[in-house]
This record gives C-alpha cells, structure tokens and sequence, in this order.
C-alpha cells in the first residue's frame, strides 16, 4: 500500500520560510516522479514544482526562485523548501508520485498515481 505523508506546514508571516516534507511509503521512490500541487479556497489545484528520478526540476512561474525542491532517495522523502513566502502561497500543499514516466515533466495532476492527504500553509500579510 502506497502513502505520501505531508508534513511542515503551518502559519507564518510574509517574508517568512517553510520546508515542507513528504514522507512515502511502499513506492519504488527512487524511480517515481515527486512533484508538489496547492490548491487554495474556491481555485484549483495548480502545479508548484517537480522533481524527476533524474533530479531534473521543474517550478511554476509563481514560485520560481524563491521555492526549491529536493529528494533524499535514502529517506523515501521528498522537501520543498519555501523562502520569502507571500500571502498568494496560502493553499493546501500535496505531494504526488508518478511512477509510468518518472523522468519527463509533468506539470498537471492527471499522471500523478498517489497523492497525499495535504498540509495547510498560512502566509498572513
């Protein structure tokens, strides 16, 4: 049984910073796709960042430069270190495994198999 666990979240002030970790179970991690999606209230889900089996990443526009993925294939765990955080990032962060094309990019949820239950990220202004 696969399980992607979020954890890190929180409420911070803007300018602040935040890792989130995402902790997987029964998943050949080393050879799946990690990526982050957030959805905020009344939005829809939206793609943050990716990291391939080949530790290519991938950033939406909107956080480019100021999140950073990352992957410790040891601890089956996935990071997405946040800097300088902005009211905009208030959402709903999940981590998602894709496991049929581990190494192209994805930037939509529809190829992702699993996902996790989500952690709520607060950013006041």
């Amino acid at each position: 049984q696969v399980q992607l666990v979020e954890s890190g979240g929180g409420l911070v002030q803007a300018g602040a910073s935040l890792r989130l970790s995402c902790a997987t179970s029964g998943l050949t991690f080393s050879r799946s796709a990690m990526a982050w999606f957030r959805q905020a209230p009344g939005k829809e889900r939206e793609f943050v960042a990716e990291i391939t089996y080949t530790i290519y990443t991938y950033y939406s526009d909107s956080v480019k430069g100021r999140f950073t993925i990352s992957r410790d294939n040891r601890k089956n765990t996935v990071y997405l270190q946040m800097n300088n955080l902005k009211p905009d990032d208030t959402a709903v962060y999940y981590c998602a495994a894709e496991t049929d094309l581990p190494g192209l990019r994805h930037v939509i949820a529809e190829p992702y198999d699993y996902w996790g239950q989500g952690t709520q990220v607060t950013v006041s202004s």
